[in-house]
C-alpha cells in the first residue's frame, strides 16, 4: 500500500513538471519576436513572352571637361562616383605664372596709361601753339614756313596721342586675357550630374582642352543592345520592351527606342538603343541589362519575380511565401514560366498587390509571424 502510493506521488509531480514546462513553453511561443524578411509587391511587370537579348546601360550624355590653358594641377576636389551640381569647382592649376603675368599685365596698361597722358600735353601745347598761329596767318603776319611746322607738328601730336591710345587698348585686352587666363586656372562643372572618370591628378600637367574629368548626365539612360539585321524590321521606335539589370534590383519598362543605322561589319549586327528613366540614379553606366523586346505588337502583363524566391517541395511542385494580412508567412503554390534575367514570370497562383517573401524565407514555416 505504502509502494502504491509513492508511485501515485510521483506521478502527480511529473505531471506537475510537465504542465509548468508546458506554460513554459508556451509562454516563449508566444513571445518569440516575429521574423524579419524583405518582401516585394506583385505588379505587371510589363511586356513579356519576346525575345531576350543582353544589353549594357549607357549614359544620358557625358561632357568632358578641360581648361582652356596649360598648368600644372595643384588640387583635384572631386572623385569618380561623385555627385556634382553646375557650378561646382572642380579642380584648380598652380595659378603662380598667371599671376606674375596679371602683374606684368598690370604694369604694361599703367606705362600705356602714362604715355597716353604724356601724349595728351604734347598734343594740347601743339594745338594751343597752332591756334595762336592760324590767328596771325589769317592777319596775313605769319611767314608761311612758320605756319607750316605748326601744322606739322600738330599733326605729329595727333598721331603720337592715337598711338598711345591703341597702346592703352591693346594692354586693356591683354590684361583682360591674362586675368581670365588666371580665372580659367578655377575648372568648374558646366553641368550637374556625376563623376565618371578622372584623367589627370593633382601634381600632373594638364595640357588646353585635354580632358580632365567627364561628367556623365543619369538622370535618364540608355541600354544599348546589338541586334541581328534580319530582326531589326521588326523593330519600331515604340517596340514594347522589359529590361532586368540585375546589379541595380531593378526591372523596368524601356520607353523610346533609337535605331541605328550603321551595321557592325563583323558581326552584321545594329545598335538600338532604348531610353530608361533612372529618378534614383541606380543604373550606372556599364551595368549589364536583360533585355526583352516583345514579338510584333503583342504585350502580355505577367507578375514577375527574383528566381530564388521561388522554392520547391519534395514532389516537385512550386511555391513562393506570401505574407497575409495579419502578418503570417504562408506557402503559396505557384506556376511560372521562362526566366528573364535573374526573374522570372508567375503565370498562375498569385494575383496583384499580394507581398510575396524575396529574402529570409529560408527562416520561415507555415503561419511564422513576420515584419519588414
Amino acid at each position: 500500500m505504502t509502494d502504491m502510493l509513492k508511485t501515485k506521488n510521483v506521478i502527480l509531480i511529473m505531471a506537475a513538471a510537465l504542465a509548468l514546462a508546458s506554460c513554459g513553453k508556451n509562454k516563449s511561443e508566444k513571445t518569440k519576436a516575429p521574423t524579419r524578411v524583405k518582401i516585394e509587391t506583385t505588379s505587371t511587370a510589363g511586356t513579356y513572352g519576346g525575345e531576350v537579348y543582353v544589353g549594357t546601360v549607357e549614359e544620358r550624355e557625358a561632357t568632358a571637361v578641360s581648361f582652356t590653358s596649360m598648368g600644372v594641377v595643384r588640387r583635384m576636389l572631386v572623385s569618380e562616383g561623385q555627385m556634382v551640381q553646375r557650378g561646382q569647382l572642380l579642380a584648380e592649376l598652380d595659378p603662380t605664372s598667371m599671376d606674375n603675368s596679371v602683374e606684368a599685365a598690370k604694369a604694361s596698361t599703367s606705362q600705356a596709361h602714362d604715355m597716353v597722358e604724356q601724349a595728351h600735353s604734347v598734343y594740347n601745347q601743339a594745338k594751343d601753339a597752332y591756334d595762336r598761329m592760324k590767328l596771325l596767318h589769317d592777319n596775313g603776319s605769319l611767314p608761311e614756313i612758320k605756319w607750316i611746322e605748326a601744322e606739322t607738328r600738330l599733326k605729329q601730336a595727333e598721331t603720337s596721342l592715337r598711338t598711345a591710345e591703341s597702346g592703352v587698348r591693346s594692354a586693356n585686352a591683354a590684361e583682360k586675357i591674362v586675368r581670365k587666363n588666371l580665372a580659367d586656372t578655377r575648372l568648374y562643372a558646366p553641368v550637374s550630374g556625376i563623376i565618371g572618370r578622372k584623367q589627370v591628378g593633382a601634381g600632373e600637367t594638364a595640357l588646353p582642352s585635354q580632358a580632365i574629368v567627364t561628367i556623365l548626365d543619369i538622370s535618364s539612360v540608355k541600354v544599348k543592345v546589338s541586334i541581328p539585321e534580319q530582326e531589326m524590321g521588326r523593330i519600331t521606335a515604340h517596340t514594347p520592351s522589359h529590361i532586368v539589370v540585375g546589379a541595380a534590383d531593378r526591372h523596368v519598362n524601356g520607353g523610346l527606342i533609337e535605331k541605328g543605322v550603321q551595321a557592325d561589319a563583323m558581326t552584321h549586327t545594329y545598335d538600338i538603343r532604348i531610353h530608361v528613366p533612372n529618378p534614383d540614379r541606380k543604373l550606372l553606366p556599364g551595368m549589364v541589362a536583360n533585355v526583352t523586346l516583345s514579338a510584333g505588337n503583342a504585350k502580355e502583363s505577367a507578375i514577375t519575380l527574383p528566381v530564388t524566391s521561388v522554392q520547391k517541395k519534395s514532389d516537385g511542385t512550386l511555391f513562393v511565401w506570401t505574407v497575409a494580412a495579419d502578418s503570417t508567412a504562408h506557402r503559396t503554390p505557384v506556376s511560372i514560366g521562362h526566366p528573364v534575367g535573374n526573374r522570372v514570370a508567375v503565370t498562375q497562383g498569385l494575383h496583384y498587390d499580394q507581398h510575396v517573401v524575396v529574402e529570409g524565407y529560408q527562416k520561415l514555416s507555415e503561419g511564422t509571424k513576420v515584419i519588414y
